[in-house]
Protein backbone atom coordinates (compact mmCIF):
# COMPACT_ATOMS: atom_id res chain seq x y z
CA UNK A 1 0.00 0.00 0.00
CA UNK A 2 1.17 3.53 -0.73
CA UNK A 3 -0.09 5.71 2.09
CA UNK A 4 -1.27 9.15 0.93
CA UNK A 5 0.29 12.17 2.57
CA UNK A 6 -2.07 13.43 5.28
CA UNK A 7 -2.82 16.72 3.53
CA UNK A 8 -3.07 15.64 -0.11
CA UNK A 9 -6.83 16.18 -0.44
CA UNK A 10 -7.90 19.71 -1.27
CA UNK A 11 -9.84 21.58 1.41
CA UNK A 12 -13.50 21.67 0.39
CA UNK A 13 -14.61 24.05 3.12
CA UNK A 14 -12.84 26.09 5.79
CA UNK A 15 -14.54 28.05 8.54
CA UNK A 16 -13.19 29.94 11.53
CA UNK A 17 -15.66 30.21 14.41
CA UNK A 18 -18.48 29.49 11.97
CA UNK A 19 -17.46 32.09 9.37
CA UNK A 20 -15.50 31.76 6.13
CA UNK A 21 -11.78 32.32 6.61
CA UNK A 22 -10.55 35.77 5.67
CA UNK A 23 -7.09 37.08 4.88
CA UNK A 24 -6.81 38.49 8.41
CA UNK A 25 -8.03 35.40 10.28
CA UNK A 26 -5.92 33.07 8.14
CA UNK A 27 -2.87 35.31 8.50
CA UNK A 28 -3.18 35.14 12.28
CA UNK A 29 -3.08 31.33 12.13
CA UNK A 30 -0.24 31.23 9.63
CA UNK A 31 1.87 33.24 12.07
CA UNK A 32 0.85 31.30 15.19
CA UNK A 33 2.11 27.73 15.53
CA UNK A 34 0.91 27.29 19.11
CA UNK A 35 -2.27 25.25 19.18
CA UNK A 36 -3.78 21.81 18.91
CA UNK A 37 -6.24 19.86 16.78
CA UNK A 38 -8.11 16.63 16.22
CA UNK A 39 -8.80 14.77 12.97
CA UNK A 40 -11.80 12.57 12.26
CA UNK A 41 -13.54 10.66 9.52
CA UNK A 42 -17.21 11.57 9.12
CA UNK A 43 -19.68 9.15 7.54
CA UNK A 44 -23.33 10.07 7.19
CA UNK A 45 -22.88 12.93 9.65
CA UNK A 46 -21.48 10.59 12.30
CA UNK A 47 -18.06 9.91 13.83
CA UNK A 48 -16.62 6.98 15.73
CA UNK A 49 -15.47 8.04 19.19
CA UNK A 50 -16.83 11.57 18.99
CA UNK A 51 -16.79 11.91 22.77
CA UNK A 52 -13.11 10.97 22.80
CA UNK A 53 -12.39 13.66 20.21
CA UNK A 54 -14.18 16.24 22.33
CA UNK A 55 -12.35 15.09 25.46
CA UNK A 56 -9.04 15.35 23.60
CA UNK A 57 -9.76 18.92 22.56
CA UNK A 58 -10.89 19.91 26.03
CA UNK A 59 -7.88 18.37 27.79
CA UNK A 60 -5.38 19.91 25.37
CA UNK A 61 -7.08 23.27 25.65
CA UNK A 62 -6.86 23.19 29.43
CA UNK A 63 -3.18 22.33 29.28
CA UNK A 64 -2.23 24.85 26.59
CA UNK A 65 -4.67 27.70 27.26
CA UNK A 66 -5.82 27.16 30.87
CA UNK A 67 -9.48 26.86 29.98
CA UNK A 68 -11.87 24.16 28.85
CA UNK A 69 -13.53 23.83 25.46
CA UNK A 70 -17.30 23.42 25.19
CA UNK A 71 -18.03 20.18 23.35
CA UNK A 72 -21.46 21.36 22.20
CA UNK A 73 -19.84 24.40 20.60
CA UNK A 74 -17.33 22.17 18.80
CA UNK A 75 -20.13 19.97 17.46
CA UNK A 76 -22.09 23.01 16.34
CA UNK A 77 -19.14 24.37 14.38
CA UNK A 78 -18.46 21.00 12.72
CA UNK A 79 -22.12 20.71 11.70
CA UNK A 80 -22.04 24.25 10.36
CA UNK A 81 -18.96 23.56 8.22
CA UNK A 82 -20.46 20.34 6.88
CA UNK A 83 -23.72 22.10 6.03
CA UNK A 84 -21.99 24.93 4.24
CA UNK A 85 -25.20 26.92 3.83
CA UNK A 86 -25.93 28.17 7.31
CA UNK A 87 -28.17 25.20 8.17
CA UNK A 88 -25.57 23.27 10.13
CA UNK A 89 -27.63 23.20 13.33
CA UNK A 90 -30.18 20.82 11.86
CA UNK A 91 -30.93 17.45 13.48
CA UNK A 92 -29.06 14.58 11.80
CA UNK A 93 -30.28 11.75 14.03
CA UNK A 94 -31.57 9.88 11.01
CA UNK A 95 -28.24 9.89 9.15
CA UNK A 96 -26.54 6.59 8.37
CA UNK A 97 -22.85 5.81 8.67
CA UNK A 98 -22.66 5.35 4.92
CA UNK A 99 -24.64 8.32 3.66
CA UNK A 100 -24.03 10.11 0.39
CA UNK A 101 -21.07 12.46 0.19
CA UNK A 102 -23.17 15.57 -0.44
CA UNK A 103 -26.91 16.19 -0.66
CA UNK A 104 -28.76 18.76 -2.72
CA UNK A 105 -28.92 21.05 0.35
CA UNK A 106 -25.13 21.30 0.46
CA UNK A 107 -24.73 19.01 3.47
CA UNK A 108 -21.54 16.93 3.26
CA UNK A 109 -22.20 13.62 4.97
CA UNK A 110 -18.88 11.87 4.31
CA UNK A 111 -15.66 13.81 4.89
CA UNK A 112 -12.28 14.13 6.54
CA UNK A 113 -12.72 16.84 9.18
CA UNK A 114 -10.13 18.60 11.29
CA UNK A 115 -10.75 20.99 14.18
CA UNK A 116 -7.82 23.33 14.93
CA UNK A 117 -7.70 25.43 18.08
CA UNK A 118 -5.68 28.61 18.55
CA UNK A 119 -6.16 31.26 21.23
CA UNK A 120 -5.48 34.72 19.80
CA UNK A 121 -5.70 37.23 22.61
CA UNK A 122 -6.29 34.37 25.04
CA UNK A 123 -9.71 33.37 23.66
CA UNK A 124 -9.98 29.93 22.01
CA UNK A 125 -10.81 30.16 18.32
CA UNK A 126 -11.76 27.11 16.25
CA UNK A 127 -10.97 26.49 12.60
CA UNK A 128 -12.82 23.59 10.96
CA UNK A 129 -11.60 22.18 7.65
CA UNK A 130 -13.51 19.73 5.46
CA UNK A 131 -11.82 17.50 2.90
CA UNK A 132 -12.83 14.46 0.91
CA UNK A 133 -13.10 11.28 3.01
CA UNK A 134 -10.16 8.88 3.18
CA UNK A 135 -10.93 5.23 2.45
CA UNK A 136 -8.49 2.38 3.00
CA UNK A 137 -8.37 -0.57 0.57
CA UNK A 138 -10.96 -3.25 1.33
CA UNK A 139 -8.62 -6.20 1.89
CA UNK A 140 -6.02 -6.32 4.64
CA UNK A 141 -3.41 -7.53 2.17
CA UNK A 142 -3.90 -4.38 0.10
CA UNK A 143 -3.70 -2.20 3.23
CA UNK A 144 -0.41 -3.68 4.46
CA UNK A 145 2.17 -1.01 5.28
CA UNK A 146 5.96 -0.98 5.30
CA UNK A 147 7.48 1.09 8.10
CA UNK A 148 10.86 2.80 8.13
CA UNK A 149 12.30 3.40 11.60
CA UNK A 150 13.66 6.89 12.28
CA UNK A 151 15.33 8.41 15.37
CA UNK A 152 12.67 10.91 16.40
CA UNK A 153 10.18 11.32 19.26
CA UNK A 154 7.54 14.04 19.11
CA UNK A 155 7.86 16.74 21.77
CA UNK A 156 4.91 16.84 24.18
CA UNK A 157 3.78 13.65 22.50
CA UNK A 158 0.56 13.24 24.49
CA UNK A 159 -0.94 16.33 22.81
CA UNK A 160 -2.01 16.43 19.16
CA UNK A 161 -0.35 19.79 18.71
CA UNK A 162 0.55 21.85 15.67
CA UNK A 163 4.31 21.27 15.81
CA UNK A 164 4.26 18.53 13.20
CA UNK A 165 7.32 19.37 11.09
CA UNK A 166 9.45 16.52 12.41
CA UNK A 167 6.92 13.78 11.81
CA UNK A 168 5.94 15.26 8.42
CA UNK A 169 9.60 15.36 7.39
CA UNK A 170 10.28 11.78 8.44
CA UNK A 171 7.03 10.56 6.90
CA UNK A 172 7.97 12.17 3.58
CA UNK A 173 11.47 10.69 3.69
CA UNK A 174 10.03 7.25 4.44
CA UNK A 175 7.73 7.47 1.41
CA UNK A 176 10.60 8.66 -0.76
CA UNK A 177 12.52 5.56 0.32
CA UNK A 178 9.66 3.29 -0.73
CA UNK A 179 7.95 2.86 2.64
CA UNK A 180 4.43 3.82 3.66
CA UNK A 181 4.99 5.30 7.10
CA UNK A 182 7.76 6.35 9.49
CA UNK A 183 8.18 4.49 12.79
CA UNK A 184 9.34 6.91 15.47
CA UNK A 185 11.97 5.65 17.89
CA UNK A 186 13.90 7.06 20.84
CA UNK A 187 17.01 6.09 22.77
CA UNK A 188 18.21 2.52 22.23
CA UNK A 189 15.62 1.96 19.48
CA UNK A 190 12.64 2.34 21.83
CA UNK A 191 9.53 2.46 19.63
CA UNK A 192 6.90 5.09 20.39
CA UNK A 193 4.43 5.49 17.47
CA UNK A 194 4.16 6.08 13.76
CA UNK A 195 4.39 9.53 12.20
CA UNK A 196 0.59 9.65 11.83
CA UNK A 197 -0.39 6.35 13.43
CA UNK A 198 -0.31 4.32 16.59
CA UNK A 199 1.38 0.95 16.35
CA UNK A 200 0.95 -2.37 18.18
CA UNK A 201 2.79 -5.70 18.11
CA UNK A 202 1.39 -9.21 18.52
CA UNK A 203 3.44 -11.80 20.43
CA UNK A 204 1.10 -14.69 19.67
CA UNK A 205 -1.00 -14.21 22.79
CA UNK A 206 -1.26 -10.48 23.56
CA UNK A 207 -1.26 -7.24 21.63
CA UNK A 208 1.53 -5.04 22.98
CA UNK A 209 1.30 -1.24 22.86
CA UNK A 210 4.73 0.45 23.04
CA UNK A 211 5.41 2.03 26.42
CA UNK A 212 7.06 5.26 25.27
CA UNK A 213 5.96 8.86 24.70
CA UNK A 214 3.07 8.79 22.22
CA UNK A 215 -0.33 10.24 21.41
CA UNK A 216 -3.13 7.94 22.54
CA UNK A 217 -5.08 8.05 19.29
CA UNK A 218 -8.85 7.75 19.13
CA UNK A 219 -8.81 4.48 17.17
CA UNK A 220 -6.23 3.05 19.57
CA UNK A 221 -8.43 3.97 22.53
CA UNK A 222 -11.51 2.44 20.92
CA UNK A 223 -9.61 -0.79 20.28
CA UNK A 224 -8.16 -0.98 23.78
CA UNK A 225 -11.67 -0.70 25.17
CA UNK A 226 -13.01 -3.57 23.06
CA UNK A 227 -10.24 -6.08 22.40
CA UNK A 228 -10.28 -7.72 25.84
CA UNK A 229 -13.99 -8.49 25.47
CA UNK A 230 -13.18 -10.04 22.08
CA UNK A 231 -10.71 -12.43 23.72
CA UNK A 232 -7.54 -10.59 22.74
CA UNK A 233 -5.68 -9.26 25.81
CA UNK A 234 -3.49 -6.19 25.49
CA UNK A 235 -0.71 -4.72 27.58
CA UNK A 236 1.63 -1.74 27.65
CA UNK A 237 5.34 -2.61 27.53
CA UNK A 238 8.63 -1.29 26.12
CA UNK A 239 9.25 -2.46 22.54
CA UNK A 240 12.63 -1.93 20.88
CA UNK A 241 13.67 -2.43 17.30
CA UNK A 242 15.89 -5.33 18.31
CA UNK A 243 12.84 -7.05 19.87
CA UNK A 244 10.80 -7.15 16.67
CA UNK A 245 11.93 -10.60 15.43
CA UNK A 246 10.22 -12.06 18.52
CA UNK A 247 6.81 -10.74 17.45
CA UNK A 248 4.49 -12.58 15.08
CA UNK A 249 2.73 -9.58 13.58
CA UNK A 250 2.16 -5.84 13.85
CA UNK A 251 -0.48 -3.30 12.92
CA UNK A 252 -1.00 0.44 12.69
CA UNK A 253 -4.10 2.51 13.23
CA UNK A 254 -5.43 6.05 12.98
CA UNK A 255 -8.70 7.76 12.08
CA UNK A 256 -8.60 6.03 8.69
CA UNK A 257 -8.87 2.58 10.28
CA UNK A 258 -6.55 -0.36 11.00
CA UNK A 259 -3.89 -1.86 8.72
CA UNK A 260 -1.39 -4.70 9.07
CA UNK A 261 2.34 -4.05 8.95
CA UNK A 262 4.17 -6.03 6.26
CA UNK A 263 7.70 -4.85 7.02
CA UNK A 264 9.76 -2.80 9.45
CA UNK A 265 13.03 -1.78 7.81
CA UNK A 266 14.39 -5.08 6.45
CA UNK A 267 12.28 -7.33 8.69
CA UNK A 268 9.29 -8.92 6.96
CA UNK A 269 6.22 -9.55 9.10
CA UNK A 270 3.49 -12.00 8.05
CA UNK A 271 -0.14 -11.03 7.70
CA UNK A 272 -2.01 -12.67 10.58
CA UNK A 273 -5.52 -12.97 9.17
CA UNK A 274 -7.04 -14.11 12.47
CA UNK A 275 -5.51 -11.22 14.38
CA UNK A 276 -6.55 -8.63 11.83
CA UNK A 277 -10.02 -10.13 11.61
CA UNK A 278 -10.47 -9.75 15.36
CA UNK A 279 -9.11 -6.20 15.40
CA UNK A 280 -11.22 -5.16 12.41
CA UNK A 281 -14.34 -6.67 13.97
CA UNK A 282 -13.81 -4.72 17.20
CA UNK A 283 -13.18 -1.52 15.26
CA UNK A 284 -16.24 -1.97 13.06
CA UNK A 285 -18.35 -2.60 16.16
CA UNK A 286 -17.46 0.80 17.64
CA UNK A 287 -20.62 2.92 17.53
CA UNK A 288 -21.04 5.93 15.28
CA UNK A 289 -21.91 9.10 17.19
CA UNK A 290 -24.06 11.84 15.68
CA UNK A 291 -22.17 15.12 15.44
Amino acid sequence: MTTPAPTTADVTRLEIDGLPGTADTLRARALDGFGHFTAMQVRGGKVRGLGLHLDRLDAANRELFDQGLDGDRVRELIRHALAGDGSGDGDQEGGSATGSAESTTGLIGDASVRVYVHAPGGTPSLMVTVRAPTELPVTMADRAQALKSVPYVRPVAHIKHLGGFGQAYHGREARRAGYDEALLTGHDGLISEGAITNVAFFDGRELVWPDAPHLAGITMRLLRAGLADAGLPTRLAPVRLRDLPSYRAALVMNSWGVSPVSRVDDLDLPLDEKLMGTVAEVYEAAPWDVI
